[in-house]
């Protein structure tokens, strides 16, 4: 039990069972309670706004210090606009768009500003149905905005590997941006364009950004994204 409930319990506890001088401590106690709260909610409106990227091992930076992955990256170009962020990276390797459907109510149990989804990497590796992954990222969209009303929601276009046929590959490319007019959110160019399939940008692999090809990502992320976060700033204004 947190401290919170603890003190909650003792409150109830002395109004039960307590005379007139309990009663005076139970409301004593009550009201630090409510002072404790306020004062989370007090920090939580002065806290810098949260920037979520929700992804795949792409965002998790697989294979290179966490101080290299793209939202890492970020972070720094965002500091040196003067940005007042804190960019929180929930990469997770291997992932699909099934699962990172599962894993967002959890991410989101703390206030997040703005949300960047990069999935779907995963399900065209394994050639999942683009219906399935665009029905699950549309219910993603949904739960992140029963979650945090207030947030903004970005979609990065991901593409599939041309191994799997052209017909796939051009359904699973259409379906980003048919989601994004469906749901109103902000759809991004791919994630890796001008890295997927450059050597020097990439691990052995050939999949994943090495240091470089991740800073060439985040720029690119960054420059689609600077719009939403001058907002930020101008609301806090």
């Amino acid at each position: 039990m947190g401290n919170g409930g603890m003190v909650g319990a003792m409150v109830l506890f002395t109004l039960a069972c307590g005379g007139p001088g309990d009663n005076a401590k139970g409301r004593d106690a009550a009201a630090g309670e409510s002072t404790t709260a306020q004062g989370a909610a007090a920090t939580e409106r002065t806290a810098p706004p949260r920037v979520l990227f929700l992804g795949t091992s792409l965002t998790a930076g697989l294979g290179v210090d966490p101080d290299s992955s793209y939202p890492s990256v970020i972070q720094r170009l965002a500091n040196d606009a003067r940005l007042g962020i804190d960019v929180i990276n929930g990469g997770l390797s291997g992932e699909t768009s099934a699962g990172a459907l599962r894993r967002a109510e959890w991410l989101l149990t703390q206030r997040v500003a703005v949300l960047v989804i990069e999935t779907g990497a995963n399900d065209g590796l394994r050639g999942l149905d683009p219906d399935t992954t665009a029905a699950n990222i549309t219910a993603l969209i949904a739960r992140a905005r029963a979650s945090q009303p207030g947030a903004a929601i970005v979609l990065l276009q991901m593409e599939a590997p041309p191994n799997l046929g052209q017909a796939y590959t051009r359904r699973f490319r259409a379906l980003y941006a048919q989601v994004a007019r469906a749901t109103g959110v902000r759809l991004l160019p791919f994630l890796l364009d001008g890295v997927g399939g450059k050597p020097e940008f990439n691990q052995d692999d050939g999949i994943h950004p090495n240091p470089e090809g991740a800073r060439q990502v985040a720029a690119n992320v960054f420059k689609g994204l600077r719009p939403v976060l001058d907002s930020l700033e101008s609301h806090r204004e």
